[in-house]
């Protein structure tokens, strides 16, 4: 750690390490973002890819580049981003590495959401994306009031959210089999979570409300840190407790769920990113950045491995985010388990 002298007096803590790792991962993003541009049925040379991006390409390079593939490579960036930043506060919140959005249900929620406009109302992509929204937006809401008895305590706030989960994970049982035959494989077709088809519509409104949310997360990085101390230390340090948490929650429902309504419930990338974030930074803190860029690469790689393994649009992106998920998942019970915290 250090620290820099400004002027006015002012000195800015520099953490090293978590700056050189935050440098490596939006470089490895970036990277996995242009070769990921250059994959598919027509392959395109990284280096002609970057000319394209810089407007030196020829005509059929611009068009697929900047019309077909960059809007998904953007929306994918932008997905992980959304999902390892809203992780990150959430895993803080609930002081609990499985206080993750997959685990407390919301990405349920936005299914529950999306499954409603597409069996219920026939909706369009757009209304099937906002049923998504909302349904996210509903589903942190009941948590947040379920878990509150004083205040809302980490562990409370996992139990229910599993709770939670479990419920709206029977609701959308339900809504697959009142569905015919076309709506019930378009639910599932949504339901893996995919990059597949995506385009501008889905790239500005996520850029937008990422751009927005990410400074004022950010003004709360310092409670934040006071936060995973404990209410009282936090309380006493004078940090305003539960109008902190209420806001960060709502910031990191917002993330997830414009995240699920852009790309489908993407598994496991709001689970695994800040932890590997935190192991590859060393800090015991929150690690925002190296979260949100930890996302950003986890889902770009992930959906470059799986056209590369199974050719192009063969295999969603959410298929292989949840096997690798799962897998870590199993391996995280396991240590925490041994630690005895569960």
């Amino acid at each position: 750690m250090k620290a820099l002298r400004v002027k006015g007096g002012f000195s800015v803590r520099l953490d090293v390490r978590t700056t050189v790792v935050v440098v490596l991962l939006v470089l490895a993003a970036l990277t996995a973002g242009v070769v990921l541009i250059g994959t598919g049925d027509f392959a395109i040379p990284a280096g002609d890819v970057v000319r394209t991006l810089l407007g030196d390409g020829d005509a059929g390079q611009e068009f697929i580049i900047n019309e077909l593939r960059l809007p998904r490579v953007l929306v994918g960036l932008l997905v992980g981003a959304a999902l390892g930043l809203g992780g990150a506060l959430f895993q803080s919140i609930a002081r609990n590495p499985l206080g993750s959005p997959d685990v407390l249900g919301l990405g349920q929620g936005a299914t529950a959401g999306a499954l409603t406009m597409i069996v219920l109302f026939k909706g369009s992509a757009v209304e099937v994306a906002g049923g998504a929204l909302v349904g996210g937006l509903v589903t942190g809401l009941a948590i947040y009031l379920l878990a509150w008895k004083r205040g809302v305590h980490g562990y409370r706030l996992v139990l229910v959210g599993i709770g939670v989960s479990a419920f709206i994970t029977a609701i959308n049982g339900y809504l697959l089999t009142k569905a015919d035959f076309v709506d019930a494989a378009r639910s599932v077709v949504w339901m893996t979570g995919s990059l597949d088809g995506r385009d501008w519509d889905q790239v500005w409104p996520l850029l937008v409300l990422v751009a927005v949310l990410t400074p004022v997360v950010l003004v709360y990085g310092r409670p934040l840190r006071m936060l995973e101390m404990g209410d009282d230390t936090a309380h006493a340090l004078g940090v305003p407790v539960e109008r902190t948490r209420f806001a960060l929650l709502t910031a990191s429902v917002l993330l997830t769920a414009a995240a699920t309504a852009a790309a489908g419930p993407v598994s496991f990338v709001a689970l695994t990113a800040p932890q590997l974030a935190r192991r590859l930074t060393r800090s015991p803190g929150p690690n925002l950045m190296p979260s949100m860029f930890m996302g950003a690469a986890l889902l770009i790689v992930a959906d470059w491995g799986s056209q590369r393994a199974f050719g192009a649009d063969q295999l969603p992106v959410g298929v292989v985010t949840g096997v690798l998920g799962g897998v870590y998942l199993l391996w995280l019970l396991l240590t925490q388990r041994r630690a005895g915290r569960v």
